[in-house]
């Protein structure tokens, strides 16, 4: 699965999406668009983003199903006359996540027989003298409420 993202220009400064814009843009996928969720993004600057997550084989595939998604739901809902698409763009978030998949994993140290540690200690949450620097109430490994 893939996210692409697609920016939507209005004909007129100031024309904000019609309301339902997601419903009404959904509604006009096609099986052959791979689309499965959509975002929608108003106040993306300049334009209104679309975060399109759909399903290809090739990030190159997902942006031409994306391209082509947003023109077809743009033709045929007439809720987005005027709007044009602007751009294509992937988040650059991939390249993060296939590096740290092919980067070896180091071992992390033994296990522990029993699970994590207590994050509380053997006093329970509140420590020997009440809550407290390593209590439910303080910074210790349970942030605060």
């Amino acid at each position: 699965m893939y996210l692409v993202h697609t920016a939507l220009r209005p004909d007129a400064p100031g024309r904000v999406l019609p309301y339902g814009a997601r419903d009404l843009l959904l509604a006009a996928a096609r099986p052959e668009d791979g689309v499965e969720h959509l975002a929608v993004h108003r106040g993306a600057v300049p334009h209104p983003v679309l975060g399109v997550f759909l399903v290809a084989d090739s990030l190159a595939e997902a942006e031409r199903r994306a391209a082509a998604f947003c023109c077809h739901a743009l033709a045929v809902e007439p809720q987005f006359t005027g709007w044009s698409l602007a751009g294509i763009a992937v988040p650059l978030i991939a390249p993060y996540y296939e590096r740290l998949l092919s980067e070896p994993s180091e071992p992390s140290g033994p296990a522990e027989p029993d699970g994590p540690a207590d994050p509380f200690g053997p006093d329970g949450p509140t420590g020997p003298s009440g809550p407290g620097p390593s209590g439910r109430n303080g910074p210790g490994a349970i942030p605060s409420t």
